[in-house]
């Protein structure tokens, strides 16, 4: 079976040998204050940044969960403000679980045809955090990187935190544009759920440390003291951290994956231009997930087209939310080998053309 779904997705093809290695090496009992993982931690940390070109000032964290990564924001970052632009459904989530750690939160939704609107706010009064989804799951759009420079000019008083969940390890991030960027791994990353990286500016630790919030297991500035040491304040998963230091090891630049991943959307673009029954949910390239792409025809069809995937021993993503039965999704992800994405063209053809 082939998994096109946009998360947990297809792993890398190595996944089951890195395993192995790591149970033969001892990995999966290895003591997390040990020489052995702080080596381990480093080197995941070295080749994120090189791979992923991340500034050298940043600091390359580990968590949970991008869901964990909301709530350190809410808890370390926010002082009073933070402004939530999102137009779908997980950027939402964002702004609701924020809303109950931070009653002050504000939320501004836009269209998903349109992009953000950077003249239409004025949040030059007070400092605060930004809030943006920059991958959006749910209804595969994007706020793409010359947007968040624009905020970040506008703004530069404010710290903007940028979900990447969707497109970090796939597209190139210009992450000098925002203060803290924050991932899960089983998307772009084709790793095992249960591992989310978390990226933070100089300006976000400054932040973090005249706020002084020390309240809980993982406060920033607990983790930030941790991995000056490459620790963490709590048992991590070891295993996770590990998988991605192989999994960056092999890694081609991200210009040279945004490049191949770019390419495979025009060629499902072309395809969906050409169906009767299926359109492009986001008809506006300029704000179109290049990731995770989004496709709608009615629920007859969309069940229908799933059901054959099935049989041929493909899986494509279901719809989320209020789109569940409108949409299906196909993930856009690195770790989809050649072989697999041309059966699912090959199989899209076949079935969507009639």
């Amino acid at each position: 079976m082939i998994s096109f779904y946009p998360g947990p997705s297809r792993v890398d093809e190595n996944i089951p040998e890195y395993v192995q290695d790591a149970y033969k090496q001892g990995i999966l009992s290895l003591n997390h204050r040990s020489k052995a993982f702080m080596q381990i931690c480093e080197e995941t940390i070295d080749l994120l940044k090189s791979r992923l070109h991340i500034p050298e000032d940043y600091v390359v964290l580990f968590t949970s969960s991008a869901t964990e990564c909301w709530e350190i924001i809410a808890q370390s970052l926010i002082d009073v403000n933070s402004y939530h632009f999102y137009n779908g459904a997980f950027g939402k989530k964002w702004f609701d679980y924020t809303r109950k750690l931070k009653y002050q939160a504000i939320g501004y939704q836009f269209d998903p045809e349109q992009e953000l609107k950077t003249g239409e706010m004025d949040l030059s009064s007070e400092t605060g955090v930004i809030c943006i989804t920059q991958n959006e799951t749910s209804n595969g759009t994007q706020v793409n990187i010359p947007r968040i420079a624009k905020l970040r000019k506008k703004y530069p008083d404010h710290l903007i935190a940028v979900d990447a969940t969707s497109s970090m390890a796939g597209i190139y991030l210009d992450f000098s544009q925002a203060d803290i960027w924050y991932a899960s791994v089983q998307k772009c990353f084709g790793l095992p759920a249960g591992l989310a990286i978390m990226i933070c500016s100089p300006s976000a630790i400054e932040r973090s440390g005249k706020l002084r919030e020390s309240r809980h297991y993982n406060s920033l500035n607990f983790i930030l003291e941790n991995i000056k040491k490459f620790q963490t304040p709590y048992t991590p998963n070891v295993l996770g951290i590990y998988l991605l230091m192989r999994v960056m090891e092999n890694r081609k630049p991200i210009g040279k994956i945004e490049k191949k991943l770019r390419k495979r959307l025009r060629n499902y673009e072309a395809i969906f231009s050409e169906s009767e029954h299926f359109s492009l949910h986001i008809s506006n390239k300029n704000v179109r997930s290049e990731t995770v792409i989004v496709l709608e025809g009615t629920a007859e069809d969309v069940q229908a087209i799933k059901k054959k995937a099935e049989e041929e021993e493909i899986t494509l993503g279901n719809g989320y939310g209020e789109l569940k039965d409108s949409t299906f999704r196909i993930a856009n992800f690195p770790s989809l080998k050649k072989e697999e994405v041309k059966a699912l063209q090959k199989f899209l053809k076949k079935n969507i053309l009639q």
